[in-house]
């Protein structure tokens, strides 16, 4: 069982983590929180049966953690980080890992290069249908990725599954985008479902990522993955093939064309009595993804949390990284290339940058 405490255990983003560790008690155990405000942090201690501090200083006089995860905002988080980094305490930190460029330059002087033990919760790639579309590509079976279209969440996120898609790292990149603007109806959001049915504006932001022999397209629009009247979409083009959100089209070398599915299959349904949770993911005969946590009762972004939950107890125990600062760093950077590209109207010239060393 691996021990880790959270530094601002009363923010949204901390809640996931404490249903995860309620949901898996025999994988993971908070040992303290952080949590500033004295009256917060009080409700935190009855409500979790979870010890809180009011600063790292004093949560680091009782307890003894494995790492810990930071979920503060970026100007916060960077300097919990450096705390902990000269403490020699290994760091799970929230996305984005700095607010700004000389945020991500200056994590690079005092973190990246003196080599602190520090991983990125960035989620997305590890949710159960991206994890079996990567398991498709690096099957080989869709021949080189040359394309993707990316559409489910914003900028840095989606821009950290553009690149896991395309299998590119920190190359230059030339970025092309647009935003258009209409309306919709109000639907949830961060703060809940909607309480009332009105039109409100909506932007459509597009942007077209060149790397030079692989293009990525970026397209989103406020709050759609969380909408009622919104999809998400994302597909991936090779030499031999495409997946288009749950269908798999391949032309095999014997020149037999295949038309396969992404299938979900879930325990619990119909006369099935194991209990409700996801198995896996299905393509054909193949299983391209197995849940981990099974029979834990988790919806998919949990799944993917509780994964970089685990891989960080794999690093902190000696294992490879999985979303470094010098990753999160990128994404974060390249979504703010997109930003300036739209308001600039102008194809932009994003350079390697001092991380990609």
């Amino acid at each position: 069982m691996v021990k880790f405490s959270i530094i601002g255990g009363s923010g949204f983003r901390a809640q996931y983590f404490l249903r995860i560790v309620q949901a898996l008690p025999e994988r993971f155990q908070i040992c303290g929180m952080v949590v500033r405000n004295e009256v917060k942090g009080r409700d935190m201690a009855m409500k979790w049966g979870i010890p809180t501090y009011r600063s790292l200083e004093d949560l680091l006089k009782y307890e003894s953690p494995d790492f810990v995860v930071v979920s503060v905002s970026g100007a916060g988080g960077l300097e919990y980080l450096l705390k902990l980094a000269e403490a020699g305490i290994p760091a799970l930190s929230e996305t984005p890992p700095a607010p700004d460029l000389p945020g991500l330059e200056l994590l690079y002087d005092k973190l990246i290069v003196t080599g602190a033990h520090i991983q990125v919760a960035e989620q997305y790639h590890l949710h159960p249908i991206q994890e079996a579309r990567l398991a498709l590509i690096r099957s080989g079976k869709l021949g080189r990725i040359t394309e993707t279209t990316v559409s489910i969440s914003h900028l840095y996120h989606g821009v950290s599954l553009i690149r896991k898609m395309l299998g590119v790292t920190f190359e230059e990149v030339r970025i092309r985008a647009m935003r258009f603007e209409s309306e919709w109806i109000n639907g949830p959001t961060r703060s809940g479902p909607p309480t009332e049915d009105k039109l409100i504006p909506s932007q459509r932001d597009l942007a077209w990522l060149d790397f030079g022999d692989s293009l990525g397209i970026y397209d989103f629009t406020k709050d759609q993955h969380r909408s009622w009247i919104r999809s998400n979409h994302l597909s991936v083009k090779g030499e031999r093939g495409e997946i288009f959100d749950n269908r798999v089209l391949i032309q095999q070398d014997n020149l037999i064309p295949l038309q396969l599915e992404l299938k979900r299959v879930n325990k619990g349904e119909l006369e099935n009595a194991e209990g409700y949770f996801l198995q896996g993911i299905l393509c054909g005969e193949q299983w391209l993804y197995d849940n981990p946590f099974a029979p834990a009762r988790l919806y998919d972004d949990e799944i993917a949390i509780a994964s970089c939950l685990q891989k960080m107890a794999d690093y902190v125990s000696g294992g490879p990284g999985f979303y470094s600062l010098a990753e999160a760093a990128q994404d974060y950077y390249l979504g703010m290339m997109i930003e300036k590209a739209i308001q600039s109207g102008e194809t932009i010239i994003a350079p390697q940058q001092r991380w990609a060393r």
